[in-house]
């Protein structure tokens, strides 16, 4: 396989820890987006949405968007299950992958941000912006969580949920946000953060890092 991404992406950051919780291998690609070489013609071919990540399975077949790439990966390997059996755990869980992945995270993305500049937005203005669109989607999801067993955003293991939120935390510090007022995101951050396949998904840790 084959993950087309960048190291700072929040989506492709997802798809990493994904990968490594099913202990599959793919080569990494990447793209640097504050360069724009996501734009480029040989990625728009590939995805016409010009985002990151996507995802070239053995067979050359194209995914794109992270969630769907996730499930993709969960049906097809199993092992770990990152979503529950029971209907009506797999929709809260569901639910709160999609509360950081499709309201929180495309607010406060880069391509947001460059618009708001584009339009004479002030820095600290763009800043403040990108705040606000974390401590909104994190108040939520906090909320969402607070009777929910732990030490994980729902139970003993790691689910999507566990996946959207460690890479979305990671962009709310780059922000500034005060996160002491999550603590039960930060208790699934901190259970998280003790597995190598959440560590070694890392911006940090990979080869395109700055």
């Amino acid at each position: 396989m084959k993950l087309h991404g960048y190291f700072r992406s929040s989506a492709s950051y997802r798809v990493r820890i994904a990968l490594n919780l099913k202990g599959l291998r793919a080569e990494h690609l990447p793209h640097h987006l504050r360069k724009g070489e996501q734009n480029a013609p040989t990625y728009l071919a590939i995805n016409p949405q010009g985002l990151v990540p996507a995802l070239e399975n053995d067979a050359g077949a194209i995914l794109t968007q992270s969630l769907a790439i996730i499930e993709w990966l969960d049906e097809t390997h199993p092992e770990p299950p990152l979503l529950p059996k029971d209907p009506l755990r797999r929709a809260k869980v569901r639910a709160f992958a999609m509360a950081l992945a499709c309201d929180t995270h495309p607010v406060q993305n880069l391509k947001v941000l460059a618009r708001l500049r584009q339009l004479g937005v002030p820095e600290e203005k763009v800043t403040e912006w990108a705040a606000w669109a974390n401590r909104e989607g994190l108040a939520a999801c906090d909320a969402l969580i607070t009777r929910e067993p732990g030490p994980f955003c729902f139970g003993a293991a790691p689910t999507l949920a566990d996946l959207c939120l460690v890479p979305q935390l990671f962009n709310a510090r780059r922000f500034g946000v005060d996160l002491a007022a999550y603590p039960r995101l930060m208790q699934a951050e901190a259970a998280a953060k003790a597995m190598k396949a959440f560590t070694e998904a890392a911006p940090d840790q990979q080869p395109d890092a700055e």
